[in-house]
């Protein structure tokens, strides 16, 4: 059986998926059905990026969840792949949103939607660089979050990508000053990111309520196809645990290397990532050596 894993913000390029427009009438299909629903001109957007609007926030998630539809759905269409031979789903971030639709958990519809409403809240959740996210890599999060907890730091672990790299967040000031700090204790890099906001902390809060509504309000449907959410790095395929972790996602740390050892702990051993870029299969390399893992981004990975 095969697990599907989808990336989340940070993994966008201008052309991604320009190639399977070009190629597959499927992709071009979808391309326009995912822009009616959200009255987006998508192909300007990620193909040509005039208005250099592709790294601000409520546009890029819409953005990678489109490619990373399109290129899934392409694949049912074009290759060999099956939903019979798919087990497990999981995103990081906003990709968890591109494994509920590709599971057919969420219409395509409502999940678009849910997903373009998401961005516009992160985006303006907070005034712009009053608060922040930085990447510290050589240490694990239990080694990063003893140390925040030890010198009362008002910042948060975001993201633990793997056993050599956390995402914080928190307030700007706290972030920068904190950098030497975190370089005298061990952490080899500290990388302050362009970001507009504290992605996954409590400066979500006030957000994630209001898109909790929404996905109060969109239908969730039931098959075999699990999914590890990013909440809990549970698997299930309970409607009410999807949505519960679905909607305490935009505040909670996303636990991205307890899912992937969660997906080993299954027995699971072969892994697609598909979307832009190849950013989690490195990361599950440093998680974890159990998996064969295939990155699907352009056209030529096809013959893989």
């Amino acid at each position: 059986m095969t697990s599907i894993v989808f990336p989340g913000q940070g993994s966008q390029y201008v052309g991604m998926v320009k190639d399977f427009y070009d190629k597959f009438k499927a992709s071009r299909d979808i391309f326009e059905e995912i822009e009616n629903y959200v009255q987006m001109d998508l192909k300007s957007l990620i193909f040509d990026d005039k208005n250099n609007l592709l790294n601000t926030t409520k546009f890029t998630q819409i953005a990678i969840f489109t490619s990373s539809v399109v290129i899934f759905k392409t694949l049912l269409l074009e290759t060999d792949l099956e939903y019979k031979s798919i087990n497990v789903m999981m995103g990081h971030s906003l990709g968890e949103y591109s494994a509920l639709a590709c599971s057919k958990k969420l219409s395509l519809k409502d999940c678009c939607l849910l997903l373009k409403k998401r961005g516009e809240l992160m985006n303006d959740a907070v005034k712009p660089n009053t608060s922040g996210m930085a990447a510290l890599i050589g240490k694990n999060s239990t080694y990063i979050q003893k140390l925040i907890d030890e010198n009362n730091f008002e910042i948060e672990i975001a993201n633990d990508n793997s056993p050599i790299q956390v995402v914080i967040s928190g307030d700007m000031e706290e972030i920068k000053k904190n950098k030497e700090f975190f370089l005298q204790n061990s952490v080899k890099k500290y990388i302050i990111l362009n970001v507009s906001a504290a992605f996954h902390s409590k400066y979500m809060n006030e957000a994630q309520n209001i898109l909790g509504s929404e996905i109060d309000k969109v239908t969730f449907n039931e098959n075999d196809i699990k999914i590890i959410s990013n909440f809990n790095a549970m698997e299930t395929n309970k409607i009410s645990n999807l949505k519960f972790a679905l909607k305490n996602q935009m505040s909670n740390k996303v636990k991205w290397t307890e899912s992937i050892l969660k997906l080993e702990k299954m027995g699971e051993s072969k892994i697609i990532e598909i979307g832009p870029n190849k950013v989690l299969s490195g990361l599950i390399k440093r998680i974890s050596n159990s998996f064969d893992i295939k990155s699907i981004n352009s056209v030529s990975d096809l013959d893989q």
